[in-house]
């Protein structure tokens, strides 16, 4: 089958991919809470007939297609939502106040799901099995990473792992991605500045942690400007400052958070341990004193195979066309689908354009008003299908 029958084959199914989509995107759940998310998944699958292992990572799913035997390809959506109220002008908005599919895992999941569609009426020309990873909690929870502790990947073992992310910055009917390294190892920053608090008016009589800890948020950007190899890349950003309530008085403690990345786990490593030393020697220089933790998970960056991504060219152009294939840079955003190639499959995470300024899809991910050209989902499911099918004809040779 041609990367361009199979196009064709998921536009003829596309209304009922987008309807999936909009019933994930009303109901959105965070990490680790997706039990609607996953008993639609569920019946979805009974639907088609397809057998599955449920739940695994909590309320993860594992659908498995073909024969027991023969080369093993893995297909991943993921399926959290993120704490963030909708503001983007849709007819099928969050009907939870304060929670949003505001990264496209809606569009994810109801991708695979419409591969499994068409993988399932092609099921007898499987030359082995293809699984389906419904994961939880890529946002921050490392549903990847648990996924892999409950051997997913094994019993058979995968050969090959594709995943798909809707991408504003590149326009609808485009995909992008690059060879080595495409996304960043990230990590949290939680930092707690203690001090003396007491009247504003009487500073001499108190050790106030304010102006402590926001000479430690200036300060840490100079590990990035001068000490980091101009070369390379890394990113802190404090993204929290929590101090306080009244006008004239001076807490006690300053509370920071942010994100600390760069494109290796060895780099992230050595800023966490420079982050600590900075932070804690300037909280002494103003009289206090500063805990600093790393909460969470270091995420390992995500590094895709070449064959995997010169496979993923070649159907592409032939599907839609090799102008509409984007050689990406690096870019400073995480994703737990790293896990993945880090247990030793070989895999490879693909960009989809989503953008479309007609429509209004301009916004970025974990925004309130993140938008998505749903004409993408159809690419998308075609594309999963033809990673299956492509990745089985050249690893049983």
């Amino acid at each position: 089958m041609s990367a361009r029958k199979t196009l064709d084959d998921a536009r003829g199914i596309e209304s009922w991919i987008i309807n999936l989509r909009r019933q994930f995107h009303r109901r959105p759940e965070l990490k680790y809470e997706e039990h609607e998310t996953s008993a639609l998944v569920r019946r979805t699958l009974d639907e088609l007939g397809i057998s599955y292992r449920a739940p695994i990572a909590e309320t993860g799913v594992l659908a498995t297609l073909g024969p027991k035997d023969g080369p093993c390809v893995a297909l991943r959506a993921d399926m959290d939502a993120l704490p963030i109220h909708e503001e983007a002008d849709v007819d099928f908005r969050s009907e939870t106040p304060g929670k949003m599919h505001a990264c496209g895992h809606d569009c994810h999941t109801a991708m695979l799901l419409g591969a499994a569609r068409l993988l399932k009426e092609h099921e007898s020309t499987l030359k082995g099995p293809v699984k389906l990873l419904f994961q939880p909690a890529e946002e921050g929870g490392a549903g990847a990473d648990r996924m892999c502790q409950e051997k997913v990947l094994d019993a058979p073992r995968v050969q090959r792992i594709f995943g798909l992310h809707v991408w504003p910055t590149i326009p609808v009917g485009s995909i992008g991605s690059r060879t080595g390294t495409f996304l960043a190892s990230a990590g949290e920053i939680d930092i707690v500045v203690h001090g003396l608090g007491g009247h504003a008016a009487m500073p001499q009589y108190t050790k106030d942690p304010v102006p402590a800890a926001a000479a430690i948020v200036t300060a840490l950007q100079t590990l990035i400007s001068r000490e980091l190899d101009p070369l390379d890349s890394g990113v802190i950003s404090i993204t929290c400052f929590n101090a306080g309530s009244a006008y004239n008085v001076i807490p006690n403690d300053v509370h920071l958070k942010g994100t600390v990345r760069s494109l290796t786990l060895a780099g992230l490593k050595q800023l966490q341990e420079r982050i600590t030393s900075c932070a804690q020697s300037i909280a002494a220089a103003y009289r206090c004193t500063a805990d600093v933790s790393f909460p969470g998970n270091d995420y390992p960056p995500t590094v895709n195979d070449a064959h995997c991504w010169e496979l993923t060219q070649q159907i592409a152009a032939n599907a839609i066309g090799a102008e509409r294939v984007v050689q990406m840079a690096p870019v400073m955003g995480g994703e737990d689908f790293a896990y993945y190639v880090e247990n030793g499959v070989p895999g490879c995470f693909v960009a989809l354009g989503i953008g479309n300024r007609e429509l209004g899809c301009v916004h970025s991910v974990h925004t309130p008003k993140f938008k998505v050209d749903e004409s993408a989902l159809a690419i998308g499911t075609a594309l999963h299908v033809d990673f299956a099918l492509r990745s089985q004809d050249e690893l049983a040779g």
